[in-house]
């Protein structure tokens, strides 16, 4: 773990391997530690950066909204203090949508673009008062709100066999101050469509979608892709990949890096 000051706040983040520049960008109410399975795997053969992001992990808040912006000029800030001008972004659900905020922001320095679990469009109506309605609730009762919150991210057919799993995604989620728990839910509902990036992003772009997510319906999401140059992967599973179909996952993030 290192750490960077930007902004009067600490980023703590991780560097480690040689070679092309490979971002791990973690989603809502996780952290850094989500990737400790794929980041040794990458990190044989490609400069792996993992950062947790404003208001998550040993990261301080910025605010009390977090836009996908704000995120994704930390990022930008963080690599530019590693000297590094390219990368390839993978970003798990609400990384994602940071990667992509990136990739409009910062496009000379993407490499490729990886979408885990994760959508390029923005809320629907439904989605933005489910947000609010998540505020309302976290504020209510926080562990309830976590607990419940990171147990619907896996398929019902996972909950039993991965329950030790499950358990200590929970613990690491609630290691998430309030405040970086809504800073979050208030910036992915303004977050803004960037499907666009999909069809004119002049690098490779992946998208990994889980057929039982109950977070990001599949048969919604995965109509992004039509018309696109896009990589598609579709796993049997729910909105946590890494988790549920980690070797598969492993296989394909390495495939599409080999391609670049």
């Amino acid at each position: 773990m290192a750490q960077i000051q930007y902004k009067n706040i600490t980023i703590d983040y991780t560097a480690t391997g040689k070679g092309t520049a490979v971002v791990l960008l973690h989603g809502f109410l996780e952290n850094q530690t989500m990737w400790q399975y794929l980041a040794p795997v990458l990190a044989t053969k490609y400069r792996v950066i993992t950062i947790d992001l404003l208001g998550h992990g040993n990261t301080d808040c910025l605010g009390y909204v977090h836009t996908m912006e704000d995120q994704a000029d930390m990022v930008h800030h963080v690599l530019h203090e590693l000297k590094i001008r390219k990368s390839v972004l993978i970003g798990h659900s609400m990384g994602g949508y940071v990667a992509l905020a990136f990739a409009e922001l910062y496009p000379d320095n993407v490499k490729g673009l990886v979408l885990l679990n994760s959508t390029s469009r923005a809320d629907s109506d439904e989605r933005k008062l489910n947000r609010d309605r998540a505020i309302a609730a976290v504020k209510q009762n926080y562990t309830a709100f976590v607990r419940m919150s990171i147990a619907n991210l896996f398929s019902e057919d996972n909950r039993e066999k991965l329950a030790e799993t499950i358990e200590n995604v929970k613990l690491e989620a609630l290691k998430t101050p309030l405040q970086g728990i809504v800073a979050a839910l208030e910036g992915m509902k303004i977050r803004n469509d960037r499907e666009v990036l999909l069809h004119f992003g002049p690098y490779p772009i992946a998208l990994i979608l889980g057929k039982k997510d109950g977070v990001l319906p599949y048969d919604d999401n995965v109509t992004q892709v039509e018309n696109t140059r896009v990589q598609l992967t579709s796993f049997p599973d729910g909105h946590m990949s890494h988790l549920e179909n980690q070797k598969a996952l492993e296989k394909t993030i390495v495939s599409f890096l080999k391609g670049i």
